[in-house]
């Protein structure tokens, strides 16, 4: 007969298993928000772009960031003719003041920067990279969509070439040193998760699920019938389990999770030309060269900015 102790146990386990996909909100950052739960990062550009990071003096007499109610906008300039013998576009880079282990987050975002030239990054990041980890969140170059997710390590991360996910696999080894920085990267089936397809369709959401034993990445148009009611609403708590299968899913099955990815910043940056969007300019249909085209073009990119909505963050 079940003794009352092993039948409380196994309700506790039960119970624990429900609520494993249920996490509860701790951060909520809407309009200027932003302002006071991110630094800004005026460091030379380690990926090699053509930008000019500023500082938050510059970028707010410049109007590179603004709030105004719920809308938080992060752009470039495009009002200035660049030297080629000059610093690069200015722009901006944010980092989250707080760090991040196991949580959800979930940013809506209305428009996201577009143009040739262009390299947009929504991520997260730990010290001392690449030995704490990276995770791409939303990606990508030129305005070549789809998006991709994907994840940058040191030696011992693999992923299986078959699993759960709605994505493609580019790569499966995570580590920076053998696949040239690539890392292990999954690509987006839908369109609209990216560029000029994500602007026109009004944004959406993008979310990210990560514990010691997996990483797992969302992505909803605005104009999708599936956006699960709880990321739409920014619910006070989100249950994971009921958001269907994820575009991107990272296991554990040959990756330790838990050490290779440690305490992480949010980052949100918008760089110019660079290790990637430089690379592969001339394949991207752009006109010109990438630097020069940056240089001599600044209404190019008047769409060049990042639109919030909110940035939650559950754990």
């Amino acid at each position: 007969m079940m003794s009352f102790l092993s039948a409380a146990l196994l309700i506790c386990l039960a119970t624990n298993k429900a609520l494993g996909a249920t996490y509860s909100q701790t951060d909520s950052h809407v309009g200027s928000g932003f302002l006071s739960a991110f630094s800004f990062e005026a460091i030379p550009d380690p990926t090699h772009g053509r930008v000019n990071y500023v500082g938050s003096a510059t970028a707010a007499s410049e109007n590179l960031t603004f709030a105004s109610g719920d809308h938080f906008v992060l752009r470039a300039d495009f009002k200035k003719v660049l030297s080629s013998s000059g610093p690069g576009r200015d722009s901006v880079r944010l980092k989250s003041n707080k760090q991040y282990r196991t949580s959800v987050t979930v940013f809506n975002v209305r428009h996201m920067p577009q143009g040739c030239g262009t390299w947009p990054a929504l991520w997260t990041v730990g010290a001392n990279w690449p030995n704490q980890g990276e995770i791409d969140i939303l990606e990508g170059v030129n305005d070549q969509g789809p998006n991709a997710a994907t994840l940058h390590t040191n030696a011992g991360c693999t992923m299986p070439s078959s699993r759960s996910q709605t994505g493609t696999s580019t790569g499966n080894n995570c580590d920076v040193a053998v696949t040239n920085n690539a890392g292990c990267g999954v690509k987006f089936s839908d369109s609209r998760s990216y560029g000029p397809s994500f602007n026109q369709n009004g944004g959406g959401w993008y979310a990210m699920e990560r514990t010691d034993n997996l990483i797992k990445v969302w992505f909803w148009s605005r104009s999708a019938s599936n956006v699960p009611s709880d990321v739409k609403n920014g619910a006070t708590s989100v249950n994971t389990d009921n958001w269907g299968t994820p575009v991107a899913y990272f296991p554990d099955t040959s990756c330790p999770i838990g050490t290779k990815f440690g305490a992480h910043n949010i980052i949100i940056n918008l760089t110019f030309c660079g290790d990637w969007a430089g690379n592969v300019y001339g394949s991207s249909g752009c006109p010109s060269t990438c630097v020069d085209y940056v240089n001599k073009n600044p209404s190019a990119f008047t769409n060049a900015y990042f639109d919030f909505q909110w940035l939650k963050i559950y754990g």
